[in-house]
């Protein structure tokens, strides 16, 4: 080693953590041109945002550099981002000008805004940070951070000002803790999730912040020293600060939710008459009959009523299916969805159990998927008894066709949204013009920010049983297979057996 050349201390053994947490790392690795992320109050995201907001101001065009522009809802947020890229410079070694300040002048009226700009001669590039809403964002080129998006005024309008920038390779990112489940922030995360438009979204309520390092990072900056008993302790005294208000300040929850989720014209709009609903009610104690008989019975039922309605179906459409699951209690719904050659998903007709026995439920899932036209995918409800069939049905038609669906609060937040979408796009038709049907459907209610299924029950017009949003659910997870598990045609190798023998394996 030269003499010139300085002893590196040995850093191997510090304890010294990654500056970015893994969710500031996730959001700063996505690359995709829309990006709109739903908060907890105070996680960092802006100053994640600054350090990727620098390095691409600082590149060169050929590497992805543009200019930024910062847009938040006050002053002090503008003077903190702008402070933030200014010791994100520094790190990062650049040559920056020092922060400058300007007004910026709107078009529509006399009024100034103050900015502040930093400058990378080497590159050519700025960030502009600048607060309030300036309308001449028109005709501009970069990248647009829109923070505490739900708390701007006219959000509307200075999205689709942004927006035009994605068309000549411009980017948009959009950050928010949330301001009511009516706030164009909240219309924006859902048209998203429906696809209605492209982009990704990203959530990070305050406990799973906490859970990838928040109180971690509060201890190094502070100097406490963490414990599990005082990361309880703060996060307690956070949530007890926020009061009432931490559902939405805190959990991500838009506050003001509640109520039916699908208007009753909605669902009518795309019911017809002309969809059967076959129901299957078995009498008490007919589990206790031999499998034979059972088998035999149902075989028949299937042969009168089943059978020539799959036979119907054209031959070469593409088939879908979602299966809520119930035994005793519940229903279990099958709702098959047809594809059509304009992509419009059709239910053919419904399937409805009740108090139908494990086996039978599987004989009557083997005929119908063996039946369905060119089956593509399946979505079954996994949760409690029914994850046996479920599990079943992806070893019989494979992992790619079938998917075990955990039903959860996640879930139905991100595949609930398409549905609605569907349905008001036309896209989704064909519902059985049923009562029960229709309040199933009207069962949806935003809870917690989520559109879910409620834990009351409510009782059929048709047989008195209970209902539990069932025709929802299957409907659902229908529409979620079509979108999912959509991947093309199925290669079938080698010719099935004979329907009944296979019905009785496993007998």
């Amino acid at each position: 080693m030269s003499q010139l050349t300085p002893m590196l201390p040995d850093t191997s053994t510090l304890d010294v953590p990654v500056v970015l947490m893994p969710y500031q790392q996730r959001w700063v690795a996505d690359p995709s041109p829309l990006k709109v992320i739903e908060k907890s109050r105070r996680t960092g995201i802006t100053w994640a945002e600054a350090a990727d907001n620098v390095l691409t101001a600082a590149s060169a065009a050929s590497a992805g550099g543009m200019n930024v522009y910062y847009i938040a809802y006050n002053q002090d947020m503008t003077v903190e981002y702008i402070q933030a890229c200014a010791m994100w410079a520094r790190a990062f070694n650049y040559a920056a000008s020092a922060i400058e300040e300007g007004f910026w002048e709107e078009e529509e009226d006399d009024k100034h805004i103050k900015t502040y700009t930093i400058r990378f001669p080497d590159a050519g590039f700025r960030v502009v940070a600048l607060s309030s809403r300036p309308s001449n964002l028109r005709g501009r080129q970069g990248i647009i951070v829109i923070d505490e998006a739900a708390f701007h005024e006219q959000l509307g309008e200075l999205l689709k000002a942004a927006l035009a920038m994605l068309i000549w390779g411009g980017k948009v990112r959009v950050i928010s803790t949330h301001n009511g489940v009516e706030n164009p922030f909240n219309v924006l995360l859902n048209d998203i999730r429906a696809g209605r438009r492209d982009g990704s979204v990203h959530r990070i309520p305050f406990e799973e912040a906490v859970a990838e390092g928040l109180f971690r990072r509060v201890c190094l900056r502070t100097g406490q020293t963490w414990s599990a008993e005082a990361e309880q302790a703060w996060m307690a005294s956070v949530y007890k600060f926020y009061g009432a208000g931490a559902s939405e300040e805190l959990d991500c929850i838009p506050a003001h939710s509640g109520g039916a989720w699908l208007s009753r014209a909605l669902i009518e709009l795309r019911m017809t008459p002309d969809t059967p609903i076959l129901r299957l009610t078995c009498p008490e104690g007919y589990e206790l009959k031999s499998d034979e008989v059972r088998f035999k019975e149902t075989q028949d039922w299937l042969d009168e009523n089943l059978k020539p309605l799959l036979a119907a179906l054209p031959a070469d459409a593409r088939s879908f299916l979602g299966r809520d699951f119930g035994r005793s209690g519940d229903l279990s719904i099958d709702y098959p969805l047809l594809q059509q050659k304009n992509l419009v998903r059709r239910v053919p007709f419904v399937l409805e159990l009740r108090n139908v026995p494990f086996k039978q439920q599987e004989q009557i899932s083997w005929f119908l998927m063996d039946g369905l036209p060119n089956l593509m995918g399946a979505a079954f409800d996994a949760g409690g008894n029914g994850a046996y069939l479920a599990e079943y049905a992806m070893q019989r038609y494979g992992a790619s066709r079938v998917q075990q669906i955990k039903l959860n609060e996640g879930w139905y937040r991100d595949h609930m949204p398409p549905v609605k979408a569907a349905l008001e796009d036309g896209n989704l038709e064909g519902l059985p013009q049923d009562e029960d049907t229709l309040n199933d459907l009207r069962a949806v209610q935003v809870i917690n920010g989520v559109p879910r299924i409620p834990e009351q029950r409510s009782k059929s017009k048709t047989d008195g049983g209970k209902r539990h949003g069932d025709a929802a659910i299957a409907l659902a997870l229908a529409y979620f297979a079509s979108r999912e598990l959509n991947k093309g045609p199925v290669t079938v190798n080698s010719r099935r057996r004979r329907q009944s023998a296979r019905m009785l394996e496993g007998y």
